[in-house]
This record gives structure tokens, sequence and C-alpha cells, in this order.
């Protein structure tokens, strides 16, 4: 069965910078894989009831790294904060499965990428960083896109794409959450508490639709949580084996996947406005992920004065559960 430890084990020989570069391409296909399944499958369950199957089961998938580290995983001492990430966070999945629902996937996926656009202008507001007018530019470049995407005024803008606009923006203020766990708490720890919290939150919302799954739709259902949860692995695993400006191009490559499943599975052929909305939003995340990079090692300090006791708020080096088609891009503001 596919697993972050089985794909890591595999690409293990390869060169550092070229592993990392295949763990964010096998994370794109995968993730566009995942919201293939979703799409698919809310003809036959209810939106709501797949996003429970999708949080439940990620459990399940964590499994073999919680019990190698003899359940330490569940060691915490910000049980709160991760109740409240699982609050946002249940949000946003549940805005964005059902908008994945009704919207053409390729657009699903360059909506996506403004997550990061959302999590930069947070971080000014709630964090006290500072951005200055290059990336104050780049985000107006990257608004523009999804605007060119939903060309609100010039056609009737669906409940769909705004849901998945909403999705982005929910999820960048769990971004907020996260860096403060990532504090005290592994990344092992966070994703486990994730589906621990979201599971019974999206229960709710899914219980009023809820219609029982075959066990050919279970099946299914713990395929796409594979697929969403070793997808977010490889890719924070890709961005931790190289610098930002080597990997993060690659995740471009979801756009592509996105228009070819799309295509091949549903019928869909993205407009124009998809592909030069998504572009504008991905160079301009790209942009700010690689500025932040640059800036964050000019600040590193030297050999011997690192602060003790503290990791970098702004790191989370591991797993996530999350379905946000950005979610692990976290691009530093």
């Amino acid at each position: 069965m596919i697993s972050p430890l089985s794909v890591s084990t595999t690409l293990s020989s390869i060169p550092t910078p070229a592993r990392a570069i295949a763990y964010m391409a096998i994370a794109a296909v995968l993730f566009v894989s995942m919201h293939t399944i979703v799409r698919g499958m809310s003809g036959e369950l209810h939106p709501f009831e797949i996003a429970f199957f999708r949080a439940f089961l990620g459990i399940f998938v964590l499994a073999p790294l919680v019990l190698r580290d003899r359940g330490a995983s569940f060691r915490t001492k910000n049980i709160k904060l991760h109740a409240l990430r699982g609050v946002l966070n249940a949000g946003a999945m549940l805005s964005f499965f059902y908008g994945l629902s009704i919207t053409p996937l390729a657009q699903v996926t360059a909506l996506g990428f403004s997550a990061p656009l959302f999590a930069t202008v947070l971080a000014v507001f709630v964090l006290g960083e500072v951005v200055r007018a290059r990336r104050w530019t780049a985000i107006a470049i990257g608004f523009i896109g999804t605007l060119i995407i939903l060309r609100p005024g010039v056609i009737e803008v669906g409940i769909g794409p705004i849901l998945i606009v909403a999705s982005a923006a929910i999820w960048s203020v769990a971004l907020m959450v996260i860096k403060v766990m990532t504090r005290t708490d592994s990344s092992v720890t966070i994703s486990l508490y994730a589906s621990i919290f979201l599971s019974p939150i999206v229960l709710s919302a899914a219980l009023p639709f809820w219609d029982w799954p075959s066990g050919e739709q279970l099946a299914r259902m713990f395929v796409l949580a594979t697929f969403g949860t070793v997808a977010q692995t490889l890719m924070n695993q890709s961005l931790k084996l190289a610098d930002t400006s080597v990997v993060l191009p690659v995740d471009f490559t979801k756009l592509i996947w996105a228009a070819l499943l799309g295509f091949l599975v549903f019928g869909e052929v993205p407009d124009i406005y998809t592909w030069t909305g998504g572009l504008l939003i991905f160079a301009s995340t790209t942009y700010i992920a690689i500025r932040e990079s640059r800036l964050k090692r000019e600040r590193k300090p030297a050999p011997g004065l690192e602060p003790e006791g503290k990791p970098d708020p702004l790191v989370d080096d591991g797993l996530a559960v999350d379905d946000s088609p950005a979610a692990g891009d976290k691009p530093r503001p």
C-alpha cells in the first residue's frame, strides 16, 4: 500500500535536490487524483459525508507513524489550539469539498493557489510581520488573477468558486494557528489531532445527508484519504529538502494534471481565463515564497547565536491532513 514511508524509502537513493522535486511532482499528481475521486463520488454521496471519511480515515493512514513512536504523538500542551484548528479546518474542508463537487477541476485548482495570499495578508495583521512593496505588489497580482477567473460583473459567479475561495481564506487562518503549535508540537501530533477534532465536527454536518456507503465506496474513500495524506507529507518533505525556488514551481503541474483529468474523466475544458488567472496567482505566491525564503536566510543569526529552546514558529516540517490545494505550500509572508 502507498504510504509516506514507502515513497520515501523508494526515492532515498536519489540526490537530494532531485528527490525534493520528485516529492513535489508526486504530491501534485496525488492531490489532483484525490480531488478527482471526490468530484466523481459527489454524485453518489453528499460531499460532507465524503469529507467526514476523508478526515476519519486519515487517522488510520497515520497509524503506522503513531505506532512507530509508541503513542508519543498524542502528547500535547496545546489541546485548545488543536480544537480551534479543527474548527477552522472543518470549515475549510466542508467549503472545499462542496465547492469541488460543483466546480470544474482546473478552476478549483487555480483558485486554490490563492490560499497563501490570504495567509500573507493575515500574517501582517495577526502576527505583525512586515511585508514591503514588492510582496504587496505580488499579492495584488495574485488577487487580480482570482478576479480574472471569477470575472464578477461579467459572468454570474457560481456558489462553487465562491466556496473554493472561502475555503482558501479560512485555511489561511488555520495556518496562523499551526504556526503557533509548531513551536512545541511535532507535525505528526498536529496531523493526528487535526483528524481527531475534524471527524466529529464534519460528521455533525454530514449526518443530515447521511447515506451508508457500500464497501466499494469505502475503499475509494480510503484511497482518497491515503492520497491526501501522502501528498501532504511529500510536499512538506520536499520543502524541507530543497529551497522553495527549486521545488515550488513544480507545484504548478497541479493545474496541468487537473486540466488533463478534468477532460478525461468529466469532459471539462478549462478556458483561457482559468489558465491566465491560475498562472498569475501561482506566479505571485511563488514569488512571495521565494522572497521570504531569501529574507529568512539573510536574517539567520550567526552560528552559536540562535535562541535556545524555541523552534522556528514558521516551520512545519512534516505531515498534515489538510485538503486545501495549497495547504502544503505554506509560503512565508
